[in-house]
């Protein structure tokens, strides 16, 4: 009761998710650093203000870049999606993307576990791979612009950040810990289920199935995540072995285009 004063509220209890947590750690850290116990509120609503706004952003962002990957994937059968100003694929390829990140959005709050448990490992993975992603592509961008000499900047780090995903990926796909791997997770609850015996936090068989398919749903997202690595970072050591080959910068820009006011 004292601490959900100390910020603010009312009370904390039984907040769900990880961000009131949070809050309540970064206003007992910061309140010691500036402004002490009068400023822990402020403090307290601070961080969950900064939560909100990187969740926010960051949903915001993925559906922008998904919308436009979308749309080139479809519009290999459907040549008329490639077309990113148009108004009804972009919008077809808007609402896919939002059903699909509005589903693991349902996942978490339904899961009998907790969103933050089941969805945060899968998020943690897929956000450094997305940097390792990023550093093959600058690697490939250096290479093909002949400024090979600069490219430990980024091998470096890229190989670092691949040797760690890679590893933790697939120790969420195969570990045999159900503390650490999504398969044996789900295998442990299936099997208790199997023999009609509940395993905390379920109460109901319901909640013991939808355990088990949310674990199988994040091996099969983690095993893509592990293949679209792996493959970009083949591609790309291919490319930028084929760019040595060649004594003259290979990369393109495409020049501004002026477009007339309306």
């Amino acid at each position: 009761a004292q601490t959900a004063k100390d910020v603010g509220e009312t009370t904390i209890v039984s907040r769900t998710g990880g961000a009131p947590t949070l809050a309540v750690a970064m206003s007992e850290i910061f309140s010691h650093l500036v402004g002490g116990q009068a400023m822990k509120a402020f403090w307290y609503h601070f961080a969950i203000l900064f939560e909100a706004l990187f969740i926010l952003t960051a949903v915001d962002a993925g559906t922008r870049a998904g919308r436009f990957m979308l749309q080139d994937l479809i519009g290999l059968a459907v040549p008329s999606f490639r077309n990113a100003s148009a108004i009804v694929p972009g919008l077809i390829a808007t609402a896919l993307c939002v059903i699909a990140w509005g589903f693991f959005l349902y996942q978490g709050v339904t899961d009998p576990l907790g969103g933050v448990n089941t969805l945060w490992p899968l998020f943690g993975i897929s956000n450094q791979m997305l940097a390792a992603v990023a550093l093959v592509l600058a690697t490939v961008v250096l290479f093909r612009m002949k400024r090979q000499r600069y490219a430990w900047v980024t091998i470096l780090p890229a190989a670092w950040l691949c040797l760690c995903t890679i590893t933790a990926g697939m120790m969420k796909l195969f570990a045999s810990d159900p503390k650490v791997g999504f398969l044996a997770h789900a295998s442990k609850f299936a099997d208790a289920a199997a023999r009609g015996e509940l395993l905390a936090p379920a109460k109901t068989m319901a909640e013991m199935q939808r355990i088990v398919l949310n674990d199988r749903i994040d091996a099969a997202l983690c095993a893509l995540f592990l293949a679209v690595v792996l493959s970009i970072v083949v591609f790309g050591i291919r490319t930028c072995l084929a760019a040595l080959k060649v004594d003259r910068p290979t990369v393109t820009e495409v020049p501004p285009q002026l477009v007339a006011a309306e």
